[in-house]
């Protein structure tokens, strides 16, 4: 349901199964081709060491998002998007086609049992964190009270290397 009120929204998103790169814009052309959803920023990609058990890296980023939708419709797009790329959840922070997280909704704090705002993890994780302040650095978490530049500042990002040619046509940085 698409409702009036326009929010800011924050979301991951991370590859590592096929053509990790090409998914990740296929999925962001997607989120920005859905009602409700506009994509207005996106970072650079990454290479990142996994999380979990052992499989191969993954390319992430974040985008910024202008969303007419609520954090629960939010939730279920990208999910559905998420099916759409193939994702199948086999194994706990195994490895996937597609993960898209949402992690930031305006200054919302909100716990239910399916959803976590802000992303639960998103502090620690510097996969997360080192794109998000490419396009969003002042943007304060609200649990923390901490910009994502001040996050950022906390974690050892030597796992985290830039792409070269990271440039997404039709989304700013």
């Amino acid at each position: 349901m698409v409702t009036t009120k326009l929010s800011l929204s924050a979301i991951a998103l991370g590859s590592n199964l096929g053509d990790s790169r090409a998914i990740l814009e296929a999925a962001l052309r997607k989120l920005d081709q859905t009602l409700g959803v506009t994509v207005k920023f996106c970072s650079s990609w990454y290479k990142t060491a996994p999380v979990g058990p052992p499989q191969a890296d993954y390319i992430n980023g974040c985008a910024l998002l202008e969303v007419q939708l609520s954090p629960q419709k939010m939730l279920e797009t990208l999910l559905g998007i998420e099916q759409e790329f193939g994702r199948v959840r086999q194994e706990h922070w195994g490895p996937r086609t597609l993960d898209l997280d949402l992690l930031l909704f305006d200054d919302l704090i909100l716990q239910t049992p399916e959803l976590q705002i802000p992303h639960p993890r998103m502090r620690q994780r510097a996969f997360v964190l080192v794109p998000l302040v490419e396009i969003a650095p002042d943007w304060v978490e609200p649990v923390s009270g901490q910009s994502i530049f001040q996050l950022v500042q906390k974690l050892d990002c030597s796992g985290v290397e830039l792409l070269s040619d990271t440039s997404l046509v039709g989304f700013t940085k």
